[in-house]
């Protein structure tokens, strides 16, 4: 009889245990969202080929705010085609100069993975390609655009005033969660 008594609290803590762990995991790694999609279609700005000189990036590559004002209407100040890091990763990013003078990061065509506690960053990291270039992104400066809205489709995102653009040469499609980041473009100027 005593040794019935003792096999259930067991039994009835081990289910406890399993049920927060599977819970836990659950929250963690967020798995559904390897199987559903998010697809955005946010209008992007429509810029001219003619792009004018920038102010020089103090020897680093990246998008730089023009040196004097430019004449009316937006600008592509820089961008570049992603690389695939953790995740399979497609499309480009631009940043773009609008007619009204705002700055703005431009997710054109992006595919990616969904994933638990995606962000955008701007950052001063080199793109690489394969597993050396998937975790280095948090090493440096980055500024931290918002969570990422959607793993498909166009998408903007507003670069806050009085950021200073120069060195930053990249844009990550970063995994906080996981410290991965998802996919990388290279951002060279324009023109």
């Amino acid at each position: 009889m005593p040794m019935r008594l003792l096999r259930a609290p067991l039994t009835w803590i081990a289910v406890a245990v399993l049920v927060v762990g599977a819970a836990t995991a659950l929250y963690w790694f967020q798995p559904w969202k390897l199987v559903t999609d998010t697809e955005v279609h946010e209008e992007l700005v429509a810029v001219p080929s003619a792009v004018p000189s920038v102010a020089p990036s103090t020897g680093s590559a990246g998008p730089a705010r023009p040196a004097t004002p430019s004449p009316t209407g937006p600008v592509l100040l820089g961008g570049g085609e992603f690389v695939s890091h953790e995740h399979d990763t497609r499309g480009a990013a631009r940043i773009v100069r609008t007619a009204d003078g705002r700055y703005r990061l431009e997710l054109v065509g992006l595919d990616t993975s969904n994933g638990p506690d995606l962000q955008v960053w701007l950052t001063d990291q080199p793109v690489r390609t394969g597993p050396s270039g998937w975790r280095v992104f948090d090493d440096g400066r980055h500024v931290a655009l918002g969570p990422l809205k959607g793993n498909r489709g166009d998408q903007a995102y507003e670069i806050p005033a009085g950021t200073d653009l120069t060195g930053l040469t990249s844009v990550s499609i970063w995994c906080e969660r996981f410290a991965v980041s998802f996919g990388a473009a290279a951002l060279t100027t324009a023109g």
